[in-house]
């Protein structure tokens, strides 16, 4: 299920209280005619495949379409749920620099952001599973999401011809329907430019437990971003962001990178915090506590791993699960972080 807004917020604290209103208002939907409640996070621990299906209402024929070669039956396509932020630009000038930006800390993001530990009731082996998943759901045609970690562009034209028309001819070349080709939204990389709304949207950061989680995750790049795009800094080889993508979706915040900023993603997150305190409106200092928290104390998926554990000393792993995630529930429900 997905919650998104019909305009632009103008503050976090609009968004926070506009989207925390929708959920309330589905919630109170799904309970009363299903005694149904809802679950943030990037992926549901327990969902098995065979108890899913692709998505059958409107806009099926897209999902017929990649359907003609992609595999859809997979994690990476079905129980996957990320939070999707969009920022806007004004001319071209200006969202070449951002999607620049922005691909300079998506390897990085997923180290704040990662939600999802658990799949098919088994802890997997990457702290974030539904980034490992999504990274290689679409290998029949590798081109359209390149490596996750965005290219770096100077001109919309050079980003048109080397990225959309590239994976266009690709999936032409291999069978996939004119539906999808030349189409901004099928790229697959971490951010990708939305043309059709002046914005660049990322999506490497998991869905969190709960609307103020969201919220504060959207202060932060906003805010680390806006530092970034002020002052002069090291911009760094595009290989090397791929490699630290890679090790901080396995590890999270203990995985070891290879950015100037330190030999871990917590060291590295920390430094990017600091830029964002540095650069934040006030009321996007209200929001970055959390993020503060994260960092120091492990992102949610860390910390969702560290308590099904520990419960499960004491009771089985299922049951260890439910548990935990039942306080998720209600996280989602109160708005209210999970530490």
């Amino acid at each position: 299920m997905e919650l998104r807004p019909n305009k632009p917020f103008s503050s976090p604290i609009d968004f926070e209280e506009t989207m925390q209103q929708a959920v309330q208002t589905v919630l109170g939907l799904m309970k009363s005619r299903y005694g149904a409640r809802l679950l943030g996070t990037g992926m549901h621990p327990l969902l098995k495949l065979a108890e899913t299906g692709v998505w059958p209402h409107r806009h099926r024929q897209i999902y017929e379409a990649y359907s003609k070669v992609f595999d859809l039956r997979r994690h990476g396509w079905l129980n996957i749920q990320s939070f999707q932020l969009n920022l806007p630009f004004r001319n071209e000038q200006e969202g070449v620099a951002l999607h620049n930006a922005i691909a300079e800390i998506c390897a990085y993001l997923p180290a704040v952001a990662a939600s999802s530990p658990i799949c098919e009731g088994r802890i997997g082996a990457h702290v974030d599973d539904r980034l490992n998943f999504y990274a290689v759901n679409q290998l029949e045609v590798p081109s359209v999401a390149g490596e996750i970690i965005p290219e770096y562009v100077s001109s919309f034209t050079e980003y048109r011809t080397n990225v959309i028309s590239r994976y266009s001819i690709d999936m032409e070349k291999a069978g996939v329907p004119a539906l999808l080709l030349h189409k901004e939204w099928v790229n697959s990389r971490g951010a990708i430019f939305r043309f059709d709304r002046r914005a660049i949207e990322i999506r490497v950061m998991d869905e969190q437990e709960c609307v103020k989680s969201d919220v504060a995750l959207s202060c932060f790049v906003r805010a680390l971003l806006r530092g970034l795009l002020s002052g002069n800094h090291e911009v760094l080889p595009h290989e090397l962001l791929v490699k630290d993508f890679k090790s901080v979706i396995k590890d999270g915040l203990s995985a070891e990178t290879l950015h100037p900023y330190g030999q871990t993603a917590r060291q590295v997150c920390s430094r990017l915090l600091r830029t964002a305190w540095e650069n934040a409106s006030e009321e996007e200092k209200l929001y970055l506590p959390t993020i503060q928290k994260r960092v120091e104390n492990g992102n949610l998926s860390e910390t969702i791993r560290r308590r099904v554990e520990k419960r499960a000393q004491r009771t089985s792993f299922r049951e260890a699960i439910v548990d935990v995630y039942s306080k998720l529930v209600g996280s989602l429900e109160n708005n209210k972080p999970y530490f």
